[in-house]
């Protein structure tokens, strides 16, 4: 079965290259398809911190996506681990989302820091973080992902 998601704007700004550390303090805005939105898209999202941006990895080859399991990183001495137990770009409907920042909200843009996403990067929706549907119970992961992620924000 297909399915057709389109796009509701994309990044602008930002890294022009896909790094896989100090996203932190990278600064990007989006801006939502003039065409089908206008500032009122964002009305209510200025008394939010933060917003969930889910966007497509548009510059995966779809002949790269993987179904199987890997190394994080390609580092043997973090264990082989399935993709749906990472956060890779290679994913098989190559789908991200990121929690970030709301910066400031200007007409049908909205900047944001901390997303990891590549200027030019389609994004497919924009949630705003509440925090009822965070999780309600303690998170855990294994330790390798505490030293993984150690310098990606």
């Amino acid at each position: 079965m297909t399915y057709m998601v389109d796009a509701i704007g994309h990044v602008r700004g930002g890294r022009s290259e896909p790094t896989d550390d100090d996203w932190g303090h990278n600064a990007s805005l989006i801006e939502l398809d003039s065409r089908r939105f206008g500032p009122e898209a964002f009305a209510g999202l200025e008394g939010f911190s933060h917003v969930d941006v889910l966007f497509l990895f548009d510059r995966v080859p779809l002949d790269r996506s993987e179904d199987g399991a890997r190394h994080p990183r390609g580092r043997t001495d973090w264990p082989l681990t399935g993709i749906f137990a990472q956060r890779g770009k290679n994913r098989p409907n190559r789908l991200g989302v990121t929690a970030c920042r709301i910066v400031a909200i200007e007409h049908i843009r909205l900047h944001v820091s901390g997303l990891d996403a590549i200027d030019g990067t389609p994004v497919l929706d924009i949630k705003p973080v509440m925090r009822e549907f965070l999780p309600r119970d303690e998170v855990r992961q294994p330790p390798w992902v505490a030293e993984m992620m150690a310098g990606y924000w």
